[in-house]
């Protein structure tokens, strides 16, 4: 019989989190980097909108943008870590 081991300091617990989204889960790091520039340009038009109105290419571009936002969380959700962008 072994002796149970001690438990992982918070550091080397991240560390491995981070370790098995890396190995496992390669969809997943590029889905959130994807999701925090939509959200980003996402948030810019939509103050754009508000204040100046858009162009048909602006507009074009929102509808990309929030497309990108939706694919990113659907890949997110499917990979059960929708906490990486904050959602639950």
């Amino acid at each position: 019989m072994s002796a149970p081991t001690a438990p992982l300091p918070p550091a080397a617990e991240a560390a491995m989190r981070d370790l098995e989204l890396r190995l496992f889960a390669p969809d997943v790091l590029p889905a959130v980097a994807r999701h925090e520039v939509a959200s980003f340009r996402t948030a810019q038009l939509s103050d754009w909108l508000y204040r100046y109105g858009l162009s048909d290419a602006d507009l074009d571009s929102l509808e990309f943008w929030q497309d990108v936002m939706r694919e990113s969380r659907a890949t997110l959700a499917a990979a059960g870590r929708l906490d990486l962008i904050g959602a639950v």
